[in-house]
Protein backbone atom coordinates (compact mmCIF):
# COMPACT_ATOMS: atom_id res chain seq x y z
CA UNK A 1 0.00 0.00 0.00
CA UNK A 2 2.87 2.96 0.96
CA UNK A 3 3.03 6.00 2.34
CA UNK A 4 0.56 8.00 0.15
CA UNK A 5 1.65 11.53 -1.04
CA UNK A 6 1.44 14.54 -2.71
CA UNK A 7 2.77 15.83 -5.98
CA UNK A 8 2.73 19.15 -5.93
CA UNK A 9 4.68 20.26 -9.34
CA UNK A 10 4.45 22.57 -12.20
CA UNK A 11 4.32 19.92 -14.82
CA UNK A 12 1.22 17.52 -14.69
CA UNK A 13 2.07 15.35 -17.27
CA UNK A 14 5.37 14.35 -16.25
CA UNK A 15 3.94 13.44 -12.81
CA UNK A 16 1.51 11.54 -14.58
CA UNK A 17 3.88 9.75 -16.24
CA UNK A 18 6.43 8.94 -13.13
CA UNK A 19 2.75 7.69 -11.92
CA UNK A 20 1.48 10.09 -9.25
CA UNK A 21 -1.41 10.00 -7.60
CA UNK A 22 -2.35 13.00 -6.11
CA UNK A 23 -1.14 15.82 -8.31
CA UNK A 24 -1.33 19.44 -7.02
CA UNK A 25 -0.71 21.92 -10.07
CA UNK A 26 2.00 24.52 -8.72
CA UNK A 27 2.69 28.18 -9.97
CA UNK A 28 5.41 27.57 -11.97
CA UNK A 29 8.71 26.15 -12.77
CA UNK A 30 11.13 28.25 -11.33
CA UNK A 31 8.76 29.22 -8.42
CA UNK A 32 6.28 26.42 -7.90
CA UNK A 33 5.40 27.53 -4.89
CA UNK A 34 5.20 31.48 -4.94
CA UNK A 35 5.16 34.35 -7.55
CA UNK A 36 8.11 36.74 -6.69
CA UNK A 37 5.88 39.59 -8.68
CA UNK A 38 3.50 39.32 -5.80
CA UNK A 39 4.30 41.34 -2.65
CA UNK A 40 5.79 38.58 0.40
CA UNK A 41 2.07 38.28 1.89
CA UNK A 42 0.27 37.61 -1.71
CA UNK A 43 3.06 34.88 -2.08
CA UNK A 44 2.49 33.83 1.05
CA UNK A 45 -1.39 33.55 0.74
CA UNK A 46 -0.36 31.24 -2.95
CA UNK A 47 1.74 29.09 -0.93
CA UNK A 48 -0.62 28.66 2.02
CA UNK A 49 -3.36 27.43 -0.75
CA UNK A 50 -1.71 25.23 -2.43
CA UNK A 51 -0.55 23.66 1.41
CA UNK A 52 -3.66 23.52 1.89
CA UNK A 53 -4.75 22.18 -1.39
CA UNK A 54 -2.22 19.56 -0.88
CA UNK A 55 -3.37 18.47 2.76
CA UNK A 56 -7.07 17.43 1.10
CA UNK A 57 -5.78 15.99 -1.64
CA UNK A 58 -3.57 13.79 1.09
CA UNK A 59 -7.20 13.17 2.72
CA UNK A 60 -8.88 12.06 -0.24
CA UNK A 61 -9.40 8.02 -1.10
CA UNK A 62 -7.90 8.02 -4.50
CA UNK A 63 -8.04 4.37 -7.11
CA UNK A 64 -6.18 6.39 -9.88
CA UNK A 65 -4.11 9.31 -10.95
CA UNK A 66 -5.77 12.31 -9.34
CA UNK A 67 -5.10 16.07 -10.68
CA UNK A 68 -6.49 18.58 -7.82
CA UNK A 69 -6.97 21.51 -9.11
Amino acid sequence: MGIPVVHICTVVPISKTIGANRIVPAIGIPYPLGDPTKSPEQSKKIRRELVERGLRALETPVSGQTVFE
